[in-house]
C-alpha cells in the first residue's frame, strides 16, 4: 500500500473512532451536576435507610423478649438509665406516670396534672415505632448502632414491661408489634391530621396548620422558679444545675452558695490530655475535664488515684461503681492501649 494509501486510510479510521466516541458521549445520561459525586450504591442506601415509620415500614424482622431484655438493659442501658428506667440523677425518666387506666384509653391522664413531676418517655411517646426507631439509631450512647433488631425488640419490650404493657413472659417482634401499639399509654394523645406528613397514609387535612396565629388572650402568667432552700443548705449536694446535661426538659436548680471565700475551683489534670482517644472512646460523653457529668471529674479521678495506673487501667476495663455516687460505670469496650494512656495520663496529673 502506497503512504498516500495508507495515510487516507489511517484518517478513515480515526474518523469513524471519532465518531464512535461522539456516540458513546451522547449516549450517557446528563448529570445534575456533571463532576460532582455519583450515585449512592443500594449497599449504602440500606445502611442509611434504617427509620421505622409510625405504620411500621422499615421495621426489620426479629423478636426479642422481657427476660433477654433485662440481661441487654443491665449491661449497657441502666448505667444512664437506672435499673428500672428511673435514670438515676441525670436523664429524664423513662417509666413512670402512667397507669392501666391509661392504656385502655390511650390518654395519660397526668400529662394534664400540672402538680405531677416532671414527663417520662413512656407517658409522651404515641407511636412505639418512635421508641423502637431511637434505640436502634442511637444507643447505647457510647456505642451507637452496635445492636441488632433482636437486641432492640429485647430492650423495647423490657421497656414496656416495666410500664406494666406487656406481661413478664412476653416476646416483642416484628409480627405482634402493632398488636402492642394498641395498648401504648398515649396512642390517642397526638394526631397526624394536619397535613404536613408527607403521603396520605395517616388522614390528611385539607390545609397545613402553618398559619401561626399567635394567641394573645387568657396567657398564662411567667412563672419564676427560685429556690426554697435556705442559704446554710445551698450546696451541701454541689450545685444541682451543673450535674444535669444542658438539653432535655429537666434541670436541676441552681443550688451554688454565694461566693465567700474565694476558693479557688479544682484544677483540670496539668499533663497533656489524650484528647482525641477521650474523644474516640466517648469518655467525655461522661466525665467533664473539671465538671461532674455522669461520672465524676477528671480532675476529682486524678486528685484521688496519683500514680495508681494499674489500679485506673483497672477501672477502665472492668467498670466499678459505690466509689463516686449511685451510677454505676459499665466495663469499657475500649482498646488496651488508649486504656492505659487514659490511665497513666489520670494518674500523672495528679503527681508531682
Amino acid at each position: 500500500m502506497s503512504s498516500s494509501a495508507s495515510r487516507i486510510v489511517l484518517r478513515a479510521l480515526l474518523a469513524l473512532a471519532g465518531c464512535g466516541v461522539c456516540v458513546a458521549t451522547w449516549a450517557q445520561p446528563k448529570a445534575a451536576y456533571p463532576g460532582i459525586g455519583r450515585d449512592a450504591t443500594p449497599k449504602e442506601v440500606a445502611a442509611w435507610d434504617i427509620d421505622v415509620r409510625p405504620d411500621f415500614k422499615g421495621l426489620p424482622k426479629g423478636s426479642g423478649s422481657v427476660a433477654r431484655g433485662q440481661d441487654i438493659w443491665e449491661g449497657k442501658c441502666a448505667s444512664c438509665h437506672g435499673v428500672f428506667g428511673e435514670s438515676n440523677q441525670v436523664f429524664s425518666p423513662i417509666v413512670g406516670g402512667t397507669t392501666a387506666e391509661d392504656i385502655k384509653t390511650g390518654h395519660v391522664a397526668r400529662l394534664k396534672d400540672p402538680a405531677f413531676p416532671g414527663r417520662t418517655t413512656l407517658m409522651k411517646v404515641a407511636s412505639l415505632s418512635t421508641v423502637w426507631d431511637y434505640v436502634y439509631r442511637a444507643m447505647p450512647w457510647n456505642q451507637p448502632k452496635s445492636l441488632t433488631p433482636d437486641d432492640v425488640f429485647a430492650v423495647t419490650a423490657y421497656m414496656l414491661n416495666l410500664g406494666g404493657i406487656v406481661p413478664d413472659d412476653f416476646t416483642l417482634s416484628d409480627r405482634n408489634i402493632r398488636e402492642v401499639q394498641a395498648r401504648m399509654p398515649n396512642r390517642n394523645g397526638t394526631t397526624t391530621a394536619h397535613a404536613m406528613w408527607p403521603g396520605n397514609e395517616f388522614g390528611r387535612a385539607a390545609k397545613p396548620d402553618v398559619a401561626a396565629v399567635a394567641c394573645m388572650r387568657d396567657c398564662v402568667p411567667a412563672t419564676q422558679t427560685v429556690s426554697q432552700l435556705p442559704p446554710h443548705a445551698r450546696g451541701s449536694h454541689g450545685n444541682l444545675a451543673e450535674q444535669n446535661r444542658l438539653v432535655g426538659p429537666q434541670r436541676g436548680i441552681d443550688t451554688a452558695p454565694a461566693a465567700k471565700t474565694g476558693a479557688p475551683a479544682a484544677a483540670a489534670p496539668t499533663s497533656k490530655a489524650p484528647l482525641a482517644v477521650l474523644e474516640k472512646n466517648s469518655c467525655t460523653a461522661c466525665h467533664g475535664m473539671t465538671q461532674k457529668l455522669v461520672g465524676p471529674a477528671f480532675s476529682d479521678i486524678a486528685k484521688k488515684y496519683p500514680g495508681q495506673v494499674d489500679h485506673l487501667l483497672e477501672k477502665i476495663k472492668s467498670g466499678g461503681s459505690g466509689v463516686w455516687g449511685a451510677i454505676p460505670m459499665p466495663p469499657q469496650t475500649i482498646g488496651d492501649d488508649d486504656a492505659r494512656a487514659v490511665a497513666r495520663w489520670l494518674a500523672e496529673s495528679a503527681g508531682p
